[in-house]
Order: C-alpha cells, then sequence, then structure tokens
C-alpha cells in the first residue's frame, strides 16, 4: 500500500510536467524497480541519478526528461529528507576555502583520464560552451569562441597573458600561435598539466600546477574560461583580489562562467557528489558583488543557448567513442556520464542554467571598451 501511494505521489509530480510512466514519448521514464518511487521522494536528487546509475529505471532522452523536470521546476517541489537536508547543510557548514580543497576537483573530475576527455571534446580539448553563431560543427564552434575571446581581451603580439584554469591548453595554444602572445597557465589537474604540456611544444606557453591564490606575477591580460563554477562563494572576493594584484594598470580581464538565475551557496546534490565536488554556479549579483570597487564592469555577454547543442555534442561522442572507452569505464560510469550531459542539456534548454562571458577592467584604464561580438 505504501509503495502504491508513493508511486502516485511521483507520477502526479510527473504528469504535472507531461512526463508518464511507462508512457510512449521519448521523454517518459519506464521504471524497472518499484522500490524507486520510496527512493526518490525521500532521496530526491541524489536519489533520482543513483536510481539511474544502477539501473532502476530508463528513459530514451534523457535531455528532453530534464527539459520538463527543468520547465516544471519539479526539482523545487519533492521534498526530501531530514538526512538529505541535514547532508546539504553539513556541506555548507563544512565548506573549506583552503588551498588543499582547491586541487580535490583536479583529482575527483579532471584527472579521471585524457582518454575520456580526447574522445569527447574538439580536436583543441576545450571543455567549456562552444559558440555557434556562424560554426556547423564543434571544431568550428570552439575556435570561434576562442577567437571571440581573444578579439574581445583586444590581444596584441608580445603581450603576457595570464589563464587561470587552463585545461588542456586550448586557449593558450589558440592565443600564441594566432595572436603572437606569451601565456601563463595554471590548473589543480595533474592529468591537465601532463596532456598540456605536451600540446604546447615550441609555443611561449608555461603550465603550471599552481592555485589561483598563490600567483604574484603581472599581466597584460587574464582569462578564465570555466573555472570560476568551481571558486565557492566564500572564495569571490579573494579570487578577483588575485586578478586585480596581477593585471596591469591597463590591463583586462574575461570571465567565461555558467552562472544561475539566482543567488545560492550550494549545486545540485548528485552533481556535487558524483560530477563537480566543492562547486557551485554563481548568480550575476554575486559576481558583481565580488568585482565592485575592483573593476569596471565593461561588457556582459550572454550566450548559454549555445551551452545545450554543445553538451548534445559532447555526449554524441561521448557514445560514438564508447567501445574504446569501455575496456577503461565500467557500464555504471556510462550511465553517469550520459546523466551528467543530458541533464545538463535539458536544464540550459530550459534556461535554468546560463552562459557569461563578463569583461572588467582596471579603473585606471583609460579610453573606454568597444563591445565586441
Amino acid at each position: 500500500m505504501k509503495n502504491s501511494i508513493e508511486k502516485r505521489i511521483i507520477q502526479g509530480l510527473l504528469e504535472s510536467a507531461g512526463i508518464q510512466i511507462d508512457g510512449t514519448e521519448p521523454f517518459d521514464i519506464h521504471v524497472h524497480n518499484p522500490d524507486f518511487y520510496a527512493e526518490v521522494l525521500a532521496g530526491g536528487s541524489v536519489a533520482l541519478g543513483e536510481s539511474y546509475m544502477d539501473g532502476w529505471w530508463d528513459c530514451a532522452a534523457l535531455d528532453q526528461l530534464f527539459y520538463h523536470i527543468m520547465r516544471a521546476r519539479l526539482d523545487k517541489k519533492v521534498r526530501v529528507s531530514r538526512a538529505v537536508l541535514w547532508a546539504g547543510l553539513k556541506a555548507r557548514l563544512l565548506q573549506k576555502t583552503s588551498r588543499e580543497k582547491a586541487f580535490e576537483i583536479g583529482r575527483r573530475h579532471y584527472d579521471i583520464g585524457n582518454d575520456l576527455f580526447t574522445a569527447m571534446l574538439d580536436r583543441q580539448m576545450n571543455y567549456s560552451c562552444a559558440y555557434w553563431k556562424q560554426a556547423d560543427n564543434l571544431d568550428a564552434a570552439q575556435e570561434a569562441k576562442l577567437d571571440l575571446t581573444c578579439r574581445k581581451l583586444m590581444l596584441k603580439e608580445g603581450m603576457r597573458i595570464l589563464d587561470i584554469g587552463c585545461g588542456w591548453g586550448g586557449f593558450a595554444v589558440y592565443a600564441a600561435k594566432n595572436y603572437g602572445v606569451e601565456v601563463v597557465g595554471i590548473t589543480v589537474s595533474q592529468e591537465q598539466v601532463k596532456l598540456a604540456r605536451e600540446r604546447i611544444a615550441g609555443l611561449p606557453i608555461n603550465i603550471e600546477l599552481k592555485d589561483y591564490r598563490d600567483l604574484q606575477e603581472r599581466f597584460d591580460r587574464i582569462v578564465s574560461i570555466g573555472m570560476f563554477e568551481h571558486v565557492g562563494l566564500p572564495n569571490y572576493r579573494k579570487y578577483m583580489e588575485s586578478v586585480l594584484r596581477c593585471l596591469n594598470s591597463d590591463g583586462l580581464f574575461l570571465l567565461h562562467t555558467i552562472g544561475g538565475n539566482t543567488s545560492t551557496n550550494t549545486t545540485d546534490p548528485w552533481l556535487e557528489k558524483y560530477i563537480f565536488p566543492n562547486s557551485m554556479l554563481p548568480s550575476a549579483s554575486q559576481i558583481s558583488a565580488a568585482a565592485e570597487g575592483l573593476f569596471v564592469l565593461e561588457d556582459w555577454h550572454s550566450f548559454g543557448h549555445y551551452y545545450d547543442r554543445t553538451l548534445m555534442t559532447w555526449y554524441a561522442n561521448f557514445t560514438d567513442n564508447w567501445d574504446q572507452l569501455k575496456s577503461i569505464y565500467d557500464e555504471s560510469f556510462y550511465r553517469m556520464w550520459s546523466y551528467y550531459l543530458l541533464s545538463c542539456a535539458g536544464s540550459f534548454r530550459a534556461r535554468r542554467n546560463h552562459l557569461w562571458q563578463i569583461v572588467f577592467s582596471k579603473r585606471e584604464r583609460e579610453g573606454g571598451y568597444e563591445t565586441i561580438r
């Protein structure tokens, strides 16, 4: 009897978003284990993701499912157990700001295997939103993003650039080759450092395993692409102060980050547990507050609608190359990684997440700034 009550509750929630259990639409879910209903009611986001990883339910189009869930805001309607609420509260209370904590995201996410990211990403290894405005494939769209970034920074030959969260060196290589600049890239991932150093041979680029708070050098331009999501609210001001300290008086700073509609200090619990530990999405007001009094805000460009297509292309690459990856990663990982990519695609499609490129200058800079698109 209890299970049937829980099923009716879940069924009612899903139907309010146009989703059926065992329906015929690609976004309908098919439940294989009846314990699914009680688990999700008790455990919310974590239970939904874990039960999918364990094969308790399936869906032909997870991206469409999460689009419907996010549009209907079902994630805000499910009441989770005290245990789950306490876990979230404890995570906030114990949120650490140490340099050692910053390297955990490198070990648990970016170090899981260069083979995975090589198979999934474009040829320049960009793990951030592409710019599809005039592009018809991932390589072209990522190159367009890199060139747009360089033009917004007004790069000139001989400049010295800092790339905070340089990844596998995609921006550094492009900027050095096409704009004649010198680049210092920093990351908290050992595997990124290893592969990036192989890719930069012969170029004026230095890749270092370093936390942004340890920077002391000065640069003409600073860029950070897809790293601010790992900084955490307690560190936003310290991050901006570190950039200010390292930027020359006439310099420009471009921040490329995912953002959310509302201010929070947490992330989705399942993503926190399995994909991005110690991470959160900033709001516009949180970014502005962190930069207030330090920088002049020159430009704010939103193109999060392109992240949906980027994620769907990554998913296609991941599945197309699964045969060469499955000897390294198991079926549970396949379901976890698919769930991650497709749930995020659905969230961007529903406009719950956004992608911003923000250009800041120091107050000493003269001559203004021309918006570039």
